[in-house]
């Protein structure tokens, strides 16, 4: 089944490349044609792409991993924002902070920081403070939030990437690259696809296009986190079943300990037996010689 068809792309101008003049070579597979000076894209390469990469992150989705959505560009930040808050991804919206992957650990302690700072709201030791001080906190933590508030619930590095315009993102896919970290990426024909391992040909500087792409991407993750939610279910409905079968083999092994036991403890009392009957065999040759 198809993501995506033809002419949903065509309407959402997904198709329109960049000025022909710009292009890159690389990019000569996905595309058309040209016209007025533009090179268009081919739709039917994108729908197979589209299509290809949906699949993959849905794969991703059902094993739990998370997939960080990347794109700072006024046009893009704001639908990836929403598209990937709905289906529960990280994402970088704001800036690229360097070393966001290759030096996770860092980042990681800039968002504890912000845990801390939360804490200290809570439990009334912020108001403690000089206001000098709160007021250098506060800006502290807006800043925090701004650049790495997305990814405060991303404990380890994310499965893949998914990046909106790769000359922009060059870093992001950059640190993806060297910790072979796989990227998928809306990509122009000004851009050099080589970088990317799920190209998918298509105007990343239209509002439009990047909804109608995310929109069929978010969609296969969406799918894949509902089949993983089953089957933890049905695990969940499994277990009790389980669990209710172990107390009968638990009273089965009492009771065939007992049995075996049950010998170890009558011993002494068989041999304490004949000890008492000894005696009174001897009175009865008494009782006779009378």
């Amino acid at each position: 089944m198809s993501r995506t068809n033809f002419q949903e792309l065509l309407d959402a101008g997904v198709h329109f490349g960049h000025l022909a003049r710009k292009w890159n070579p690389k990019m000569a597979p996905y595309i058309f044609d040209q016209k007025n000076g533009i090179h268009i894209i081919d739709l039917h390469k994108t729908v197979v792409k589209i299509d290809e990469a949906a699949e993959e992150m849905k794969i991703l989705a059902k094993s739990g991993r998370k997939i960080l959505f990347v794109a700072t560009k006024k046009q893009a930040k704001d639908i990836v924002s929403e598209k990937a808050a709905a289906v529960g991804m990280p994402s970088v919206t704001e800036r690229w902070a360097g070393g966001m992957l290759t030096n996770f650990p860092t980042i990681r302690k800039a968002v504890k920081k912000m845990s801390t700072i939360d804490k200290m709201k809570e439990d009334g030791t912020f108001e403690k403070l000089a206001k000098r001080e709160r007021l250098q906190i506060d800006r502290q933590r807006a800043k925090l939030e701004k650049n790495l508030g997305s990814i405060r619930d991303m404990s380890r590095l994310p499965a893949a990437l998914f990046v909106v315009d790769i000359q922009k993102e060059a870093n992001a896919v950059k640190e993806a690259n060297r910790l072979n970290i796989p990227v998928f990426a809306m990509v122009d024909t000004c851009c050099d696809p080589t970088p990317v391992d799920f190209v998918i040909p298509a105007n990343d500087d239209a509002a439009k296009s990047v909804e109608c792409v995310l929109t069929a991407l978010c969609a296969a993750i969406q799918e894949g986190l509902e089949e993983r939610k089953l089957e933890k279910d049905k695990e969940t409905a499994e277990a009790p079943v389980e669990e209710a079968a172990k107390p009968v083999e638990k009273t089965l092994r009492s009771r065939r300990t007992k049995k075996a036991e049950a010998p170890v403890e009558e011993a002494p009392t068989a041999e304490a037996a004949p000890a008492e009957a000894a005696p009174s065999e001897e009175k009865e040759p008494e009782v006779e010689s009378k």
